[in-house]
């Protein structure tokens, strides 16, 4: 299809209470990778003048992170149409990526620090506690070889190598998967609860992850592929993207793991 013809409705979910952690940066990096090949894009704030029809324009969603306090309060917004509404959306597909605070929209419950339990809407078999206030919070960089199927495989077939995610973790809670696919598998850092080596979970084609920094602007393979998705979703008809110029993008992330001891990780061609 003609990229011209072609149209993406980015959904924002709550942009002024979840973006904690430059999750802004998420939507730029989509909005503009999708614009430099001709594709038109809608951002759609999600929030709560936001109606539960108007979910239904959604070709990606983006989420991400909040305080507990904040967090609270989307959590109580998020319920009857509008959650449900979501939830049919990523139940028949629609891609989404959901950072640091905002998977546990979609876990079971949070358990924060202080305070009672926050429920979410129980799209992904997970839960996530905060083990106290006294607990050392998860903070530093992170990566982790991304292994959910079929994602890895999508993007191992576009990158020509097994996919490689470099982020940065700062939460204090914790989550434990229970029936759904961690999204990676751990090299450095923390990942869910800095225990079972896992990071993320994957369900449909929504991605959820505690690895912000932001992440597409530093793996803008996962953009790519959201954007592919989406109007592969949209229009039901394979797409392809145009290659873009990644050079820079490939240094950074390969100065990045020579910061973290992992050159072997590091050896990507620089040009497309």
């Amino acid at each position: 299809m003609n990229p011209e013809h072609l149209e993406l409705t980015i959904g924002w979910l709550y942009p002024t209470l979840m973006s904690t952690y430059g999750d802004r940066g998420n939507v730029i990096c989509l909005q503009q990778r999708a614009q430099w090949r001709g594709i038109r894009v809608n951002v759609l704030p999600l929030d709560q003048q936001t109606s539960a029809e108007q979910f239904h324009q959604v070709d990606v969603f983006m989420g991400g992170g909040a305080q507990d306090r904040q967090q609270e309060i989307v959590m109580r917004d998020l319920r009857g149409a509008k959650a449900d509404t979501l939830r049919e959306k990523l139940e028949t597909g629609t891609p989404g990526v959901f950072t640091c605070g905002s998977p546990q929209l979609l876990g079971h419950y949070y358990e924060p620090a202080l305070g009672q339990r926050i429920e979410g809407l129980g799209l992904l078999d997970f839960v996530s506690k905060h083990p106290g206030p006294n607990a050392r919070r998860c903070i530093g960089n992170v990566v982790f070889e991304l292994t959910a199927s079929p994602l890895a495989q999508d993007l191992e077939q576009m990158l020509g190598r097994k996919p490689i995610v470099i982020g940065f973790e700062n939460h204090g809670g914790r989550t434990y998967l229970g029936d759904v696919s961690p999204l990676g598998k751990v090299v450095k850092g923390y990942g869910n609860n800095g225990e079972d080596g896992m990071e993320g979970a994957f369900y449909r084609n929504a991605i959820a992850t505690y690895s912000h920094g932001p992440l597409l602007p530093k793996n803008p393979f996962i953009a790519d592929w959201l954007i592919q998705t989406g109007l592969k979703q949209k229009y039901q008809t394979p797409i392809t993207l145009t290659p873009l110029d990644d050079t820079l993008a490939k240094q950074a992330r390969a100065a990045m793991l020579k910061r973290l001891s992992l050159t072997n990780l590091a050896q990507e061609p620089v040009n497309c």
